[in-house]
């Protein structure tokens, strides 16, 4: 079975790579997999070092706004989970064009080309921010999307495409909806390996506001072990949220942080606050727990533990990218 991942050189999506094709899935042996990803600032090929040499694997440098390649790959695909996405929010504040032309008309170049192929599933990989703000409770799936920041309101608009193919034309399409990631690889203007790799290198980190911003943590082993579950059981046009359960506020984690680099409060920065920053993200994940018996695996003292340490021991991975000019 030929899996097509876009934007699979990425944090998440080569985590999934990784994962699959190392067999940490049941079923994940039929897999076969093909990577599509134009290696913008935040795509790193040696993200898929590991599994590079596998026999089940190929790599395509490409666009998803390149229609005739896409019909391409999706036309040889029995499925397609798309991580392929524009994802940093203070990014899209600064300037949104790349947003709207990657996560809204790449996902549409996806969806024809799945339309026109017949492909068999399409998985579309979303964020929690879609649905805004939360003061208390957390959302369901049935929530209306509220979303406050350009790359917020670009995955909205992609969810919506997404349900429209699903409802019109009938495409075997699911969404996820996962809420803030951690994890090793991940590209370091995120606040974990940001914090990390500062207070290793004896700088400061900067902390936005107050630092009462809420926000729940999902390791991505937890989170790629979700996506999976929708792959292979996730009902024709319904959405599944994917949440790790441990919600800390930003001041919360930086404490954590600290602790953990064995820095004090003097190494923190208090800066001006993003702009409509979203205060509380909260995810309820009855409904993947329910239908395809999701729970997440990876306590967030012993994950974020593991990866401090990744960190500090891969220097030689996320040090030119924190050096490299910005993109």
């Amino acid at each position: 079975m030929k899996l097509l991942v876009t934007g699979g050189a990425g944090f998440i999506g080569s985590n999934y790579v990784r994962q699959v094709l190392s067999g940490a899935y049941s079923g994940s042996e039929k897999y076969e997999v093909i990577v599509l990803d134009s290696l913008t600032y935040a795509g790193n090929p040696a993200n898929l070092d590991p599994i590079r040499e596998n026999p089940k694997f190929e790599f395509v440098h490409g666009d998803i706004l390149n229609a005739d390649l896409v019909n391409d790959l999706v036309g040889q695909s029995d499925a397609v989970i798309h991580f392929a996405a524009e994802s940093h929010v203070d990014r899209s504040i600064s300037g949104s064009r790349e947003f709207i032309m990657t996560n809204v008309v790449g996902t549409h170049t996806l969806l024809e080309a799945a339309r026109t192929t017949g492909l068999g599933k399409f998985v579309h990989v979303s964020t929690d921010e879609v649905y805004g703000s939360i003061s208390e409770g957390s959302w369901d799936e049935e929530c209306p999307l509220l979303p406050n920041s350009p790359y917020s309101a670009s995955k909205a608009s992609s969810d919506l495409l997404v349900r429209s193919y699903a409802r019109t034309h009938k495409l075997n399409a699911v969404t996820t909806r996962c809420s803030n990631n951690y994890g090793p690889y991940q590209f370091p203007e995120k606040v974990i390996p940001l914090f990390v790799s500062n207070l290793i290198d004896g700088k400061n980190v900067p902390l936005y506001g107050e630092g009462n911003n809420v926000r729940d943590w999902l390791h991505v082993d937890d989170h790629c072990d979700g996506i999976h579950r929708v792959l292979e059981g996730g009902r024709a046009g319904e959405i599944y949220n994917i949440g790790g359960g441990t919600e800390l506020t930003n001041k919360e984690l930086t404490g954590l942080l600290l602790e953990a680099c064995g820095a004090d409060w003097d190494r923190v920065d208090r800066v001006e606050d993003r702009k409509g920053h979203d205060l509380r993200y909260s995810v309820d994940i009855t409904k993947i727990s329910t239908e395809l018996g999701y729970t997440p695996q990876v306590d967030f003292k012993s994950g974020l533990a593991a990866t401090v340490d990744w960190y500090r021991n891969n220097r030689a991975w996320w040090e030119p990218l924190k050096n490299a000019p910005l993109a």
